[in-house]
């Protein structure tokens, strides 16, 4: 019998290691260009940060099998859409400018 490892889910598919980063990145992009327009609802709210966190932590356990500086910059970018959430209309968008269109 030889000792072969045992692949984890980051070796057998290396596109999962590379999804965490690119959410994180292009949703704190988004957040950070696209004024809000509307606040949402609370559930909605409170689904976006678990999602926001859940990915953070996704990062954390795909850390070994992506690049150093994508994780380093998904890092800031996660981070960052806490930092967006400090201001009074940005804890309720989650975008920096918060707008009401003139009718």
């Amino acid at each position: 019998m030889t000792d072969q490892p045992t692949p984890t889910t980051a070796t057998r598919n290396p596109l999962i290691a590379i999804m965490f980063p690119s959410v994180l990145i292009a949703h704190f992009l988004l957040n950070l260009l696209t004024p809000a327009h509307e606040l949402p609802l609370r559930a909605e709210q409170v689904m976006t940060m678990t999602f926001d966190f859940l990915t953070l932590a996704g990062l954390f356990a795909f850390r070994r099998a992506m690049p150093a500086p994508l994780f380093w910059i998904a890092l800031v970018a996660g981070l960052g859409l806490f930092a967006l959430r400090l201001s009074d209309d940005g804890w309720w968008t989650g975008h920096l400018v918060y707008s009401l269109p003139q009718r």
